[in-house]
């Protein structure tokens, strides 16, 4: 039986796809908001939840978990001190993603992606 993968490709090796969704979650943690293709955004998307609810809970071995992914210094702190404790009482659902349309140069999906 061939089982469905979780994880989209997004038409990229294993190790470039990881940078890739590094450096998204970075950016979107620093900025609040970023604007990217509509399959970027939703994995993205799934990671930087899975890291905020990680970030709830202000332990030694959490942060030792969020920083094996991030590997930022200062996005951590921020994450743990701002943007953690404003979703404490909400089990999920922390980003939106809006979308935008297509883009232009290649018919791509473009979409916003925000905290709640």
């Amino acid at each position: 039986m061939r089982h469905k993968k979780k994880l989209k490709k997004l038409g990229r090796p294993r190790a470039h796809r990881k940078a890739l969704l590094r450096n998204q979650v970075i950016s979107f943690f620093k900025h609040g908001r970023i604007k990217t293709t509509l399959q970027k955004a939703k994995e993205t998307r799934r990671i930087a939840e899975k890291l905020i609810t990680l970030a709830k809970e202000d332990t030694q071995v959490r942060r030792r978990q969020v920083f094996s992914f991030l590997q930022d210094k200062e996005v951590i702190e921020k994450l743990f001190k701002e943007i953690a404790p404003k979703f404490k009482d909400r089990n999920s659902g922390y980003t939106r993603i809006l979308k935008l349309g297509k883009r232009i140069g290649d018919g791509a999906e473009e979409a916003v992606l925000t905290f709640v």
